[in-house]
């Protein structure tokens, strides 16, 4: 059986033309049930109106994603951790590949922390996962971080190396944080051949949310997996427009916000 062909198909309903806007909000395990989450259900349905490719979530909460995801795309993490337990850095298993396919997922994610003490057994999981993955042709998206003690988590050659690594334990997709500006995240991008995509991070400005998204793709990005910086905005759908108006359809920033109907001030 060719599981190739699986992973390519399934590729596809994560994105559009090879470019990804994600949404993630596994967060409920992290955080907890914060803004944007409480009724995820019409998080999801504004932001896949807005134009996002796929959503990700914990297995427990697909029941209320696929009602209300307007036929797109849908990932399931399958490991994590809490801000209130001994140390968030310790993702543990939360979802296998067969529960991930049961629950009607196109791909899983894992998260992995490269410079952590928890690398060894991350990387050990992570590649596992990934061998697993194949065999039902189901794509792998890496969330790989720079994190670990004397680590600039924004520091483009640590970065490059999470995302070198995930392609070499077999990922299909590398999400990773951003470095700052399209210079210095181009070296990023060039460490791997996977479609390389950029988590958000805590909630900027529209205006600043927009210029990282367009300095991702100037930098030969494929797009973004990007969670509190969409869910917990005011208009959820109104900034994923923005998003996916730079990713798309390649906007620049103002034009994007403006289609948006967002403020074009800084």
């Amino acid at each position: 059986m060719n599981t190739d062909v699986g992973i390519s198909a399934r590729l596809e309903r994560i994105s559009t033309g090879g470019r990804y806007l994600i949404v993630p909000m596994d967060h409920g395990v992290t955080l907890g049930p914060v803004k944007g989450l409480v009724d995820i259900e019409s998080t999801i349905d504004g932001i896949t109106r807005g134009g996002a490719d796929a959503v990700l979530t914990h297995k427990g909460i697909a029941p209320r994603v696929h009602p209300n995801k307007n036929g797109k795309g849908y990932i399931v993490h399958v490991n994590g951790s809490t801000v209130i337990g001994p140390d968030e850095s310790d993702k543990r298993m939360t979802a296998s590949v067969e529960d991930a396919l049961r629950v009607g997922a196109d791909a899983v994610s894992f998260h992995i922390n490269v410079g952590s003490e928890y690398e060894p057994s991350q990387m050990t999981q992570l590649s596992e996962l990934c061998s697993r993955a194949a065999d039902f042709g189901v794509p792998v998206l890496a969330m790989a971080y720079a994190r670990g003690p004397g680590i600039d988590e924004h520091d483009a050659e640590s970065l490059a190396h999470a995302v070198r690594l995930a392609e070499e334990v077999g990922a299909d997709v590398v999400k990773t944080a951003y470095s700052g500006d399209a210079q210095s995240f181009s070296r990023v991008v060039e460490a791997t051949r996977l479609p390389v995509v950029i988590a958000g991070g805590s909630r900027g400005t529209d205006r600043e949310t927009a210029e990282m998204v367009r300095g991702t793709m100037d930098a030969g990005a494929a797009g973004v997996s990007m969670g509190r910086s969409i869910f917990q905005h005011d208009k959820p759908e109104a900034i994923t427009r923005a998003v996916s108006a730079i990713i798309h359809d390649d906007a620049d920033v103002d034009t994007a916000l403006g289609r948006a109907g967002l403020s074009l001030e800084v």
